[in-house]
């Protein structure tokens, strides 16, 4: 076992006690840690759903006036060539007790229609407008889908590391305190115990000469 290769000592108690109380420090921190991380992700997680059900209303209807316009128009595909490719999207991080979450953004710019409007329709504008907010909400439930996906890995880890220290490391520290202290309190006792006996040892002696 472990608490008996640790020989009893009061510098091993000492230095046994010191490892046990920043063992417990350290779950305390891990257990808040983990709150903190739990309650960002559970945030987040009510924001994807509210993402969800948005985002597939506007592909429903960015497709369905897609439809209507190659219905109209016949085939569109000039008209979606000339659209610009987007290249302003930027991606940051910020930081949630350490772990690194991303923020990402999109120039807030006024929509610019890069097609001549004598050859469209309504439904070609309707289609292109609709993408472009299905473009901005899928950037957002990107960024929120991924931060989940981090804060849960770190959540484990957390959880991992805590169950450590609380189910192996702190019980073990625990022992081997209860070990020393108890081989140093016996030792106490057999030598109060010797002591006692050379006293009396002693005062026999000393009696004995006053005897004499």
């Amino acid at each position: 076992m472990a608490q008996q290769q640790v020989f009893p000592t009061k510098g091993n108690l000492i230095t046994t006690k010191k490892a046990l109380s920043l063992a417990k420090l350290g779950y305390d921190l891990l257990d808040r840690k983990r709150n903190i991380l739990i309650r960002e992700m559970m945030s987040l997680i009510e924001q994807a759903k509210n993402l969800r059900g948005s985002i597939e209303d506007i592909y429903k209807e960015a497709y369905s006036a897609l439809q209507m316009a190659n219905v109209t128009m016949g085939l569109i595909s000039p008209y979606c060539e000339s659209v610009p490719i987007e290249n302003s999207v930027k991606i940051k991080t910020r930081s949630v007790m350490g772990v690194e979450l991303p923020r990402v953004s999109i120039d807030d710019e006024p929509l610019h229609i890069s097609y001549g409007f004598n050859p469209t329709n309504s439904q070609l504008d309707k289609a292109y407008i609709s993408f472009d907010k299905a473009k901005k909400i899928t950037i957002s439930l990107a960024e929120v889908e991924n931060s989940i996906y981090r804060l849960a890995n770190a959540i484990k880890k957390t959880q991992r590391r805590a169950n450590a220290l609380k189910n192996i490391i702190i019980p073990r520290h625990e022992g081997i305190v209860k070990f020393i202290s108890t081989a140093l309190e016996e030792k106490e006792r057999e030598e109060f115990s010797r002591m006692k006996v050379i006293k009396k040892q002693k005062m026999q002696k000393l009696l004995k000469q006053q005897k004499e």
